[in-house]
């Protein structure tokens, strides 16, 4: 399972000011960790930046009208406009963007035979119903299985590969970035930061704008869709009349071979759904009040450690025990900085607290950075997203401690400590874990519950894990208490 491990981000690499990469709408990418946005294709025209507005809009749309004529003119599967039209549709993965899916990464996916070949048959399809605008491939992405938010984003890319080259240019130059010439796919030479933590090849990184990206593409996306058609019920009628009732999840999840079937068939439908995708607001990701707490993490890990020190000494052979005690004091921190220092904003986006797995990494970003401040050649580890140990801290094989960090709003908050924490104590071959709970409203009798099964554990005779609350509730100010 790949772990999270030693987080570096593009500013602190190349020693560039977080702040000014902000005011110029610039993603500051953790270069070893992708960040799950990803770049939306419609967004291309409403960009600030010239290289995307202009240079990237062209060339997206050169790339389609051209795939658009080769579909017209294909006899059959295979011919030459065929197999120019498939050349013109593969994708190979990028590493440079580090966003996507890769989570504890930035190796990406590439398009494979099966998906390219499914789109370009679809395409085909619609390009006989004498429909020639080359936004069809938006509505294909809708509706076709496989073509996911990051095939979406990686196919995008691939097209304007150039102009985000020229953008990163433009922007180390402007932030006296280091950088070196790197050769692009169409032969081009230009100069670009190079990223250190691809150890096997020498690879590029590639500043994306923020404001093309979205935490999932609109053409992946039914519900920003069908929002968009309620706002417009004519268009909502329209579609309806054409293809029946699809906004609905249950009947798209049970007809949704049929529904293709229909908007492949007949021009008017399928022209109906995508005047619906247009109509969809073209918004990015809020990077600024981050509600799925993206960047949260990574703010707390570039300051925590300088805004609030704390020392750390671990023995050169360290046990068990010790191991513990410097696991124990690094939770107690954390449990200071959200009640007493103000982390618990970190928790929260406006009235509403940020996603449990957020709240995950803040504490991995708290452990994270203290180790490295203290010169500790121990790291915690944080999981990718997917797998059951939220941190773990080790001192050789046998030394190891898990802390599992849940939120109050968590239904299964009670579940995780009686059975997850076992099971993982059990695979990282250690009896000792901290079970972290974040309460940020809706407790009810969770800690109750929780605690009864501690003490239970206890009487049995059973190993016990801690259990340390954490009060991550919103404050009033000092002026308003």
């Amino acid at each position: 399972m790949p772990k999270i491990k030693n987080p570096r981000s593009f500013s602190e690499v190349f020693g560039v000011d977080t702040a000014s990469l902000a005011k110029a709408g610039v993603l500051d990418p953790v270069l070893n960790v992708d960040t799950k946005l990803f770049i939306d294709p419609l967004l291309l025209p409403e960009s600030r930046h010239p290289e995307i507005n202009v240079g990237a809009v062209a060339a997206y749309k050169s790339r389609f009208e051209t795939l658009v004529k080769l579909l017209a003119g294909s006899k059959a599967p295979d011919d030459v406009a065929w197999r120019a039209a498939r050349r013109l549709l593969t994708f190979p993965e990028i590493q440079g963007t580090c966003i996507g899916y890769g989570a504890a990464s930035i190796a990406g996916h590439s398009w494979g035979n099966r998906i390219r070949e499914r789109v370009l048959t679809a395409a085909k399809e619609i390009v006989e119903l004498g429909i020639t605008d080359p936004d069809l491939f938006m509505v294909v992405a809708l509706l076709e299985d496989g073509v996911g938010p990051d095939l979406i984003s990686d196919m995008t890319t691939n097209i304007i590969l150039p102009n985000i080259a020229e953008y990163t240019a433009r922007t180390c130059k402007q932030f006296k970035a280091k950088t070196q010439i790197f050769a692009l796919p169409d032969g081009s030479k230009i100069d670009l930061p190079r990223n250190p933590f691809i150890t096997d090849k020498v690879k590029p990184v590639l500043l994306v704008p923020l404001d093309i990206l979205r935490e999932l593409p609109i053409v992946t996306s039914w519900e920003d869709v069908g929002d968009a058609a309620s706002k417009n019920s004519e268009l909502r009628n329209r579609v309806n009349s054409l293809i029946g009732r699809i906004w609905e999840a249950s009947v798209r999840r049970r007809q949704k071979q049929n529904i293709r079937a229909q908007v492949y068939s007949n021009k008017q439908a399928f022209e109906a759904i995508l005047e619906t995708i247009r109509s969809v607001p073209k918004t990015p990701y809020d990077s600024t009040s981050d509600p799925e707490g993206h960047f949260a993490w990574v703010r707390v890990h570039h300051n925590v450690a300088k805004d609030h020190p704390l020392h750390l000494v671990l023995a050169k052979y360290p046990t068990l025990d010790d191991v513990h005690k410097l696991a124990t004091k690094i939770v107690e921190h954390y449990q200071e900085l959200v009640e007493n220092k103000g982390l618990w904003k970190e928790l929260w986006y406006g009235n509403d607290p940020r996603p449990e797995k957020s709240a995950q990494r803040i504490f991995f970003a708290v452990a994270d950075a203290y180790c490295r401040a203290n010169n500790i050649d121990i790291s915690p580890e944080a999981d990718s997203g997917v797998g059951p140990v939220d941190f773990k801290v080790s001192a050789g094989y046998d030394n190891r401690v898990l802390v599992e960090l849940k939120l109050s709003t968590n239904p299964k908050m009670v579940q995780g400590y009686e059975r997850q924490l076992a099971a993982y104590k059990k695979a990282e071959s250690t009896s000792r874990a901290i079970y972290l709970v974040v309460d940020v409203g809706a407790m009810g009798n969770k800690d109750k519950r929780l605690l009864e099964v501690k003490n239970a554990a206890a009487k049995r005779g059973d190993p016990v894990s801690d259990i340390v609350f954490v009060n991550g509730k919103k404050q009033k100010s000092a002026s308003k208490k």
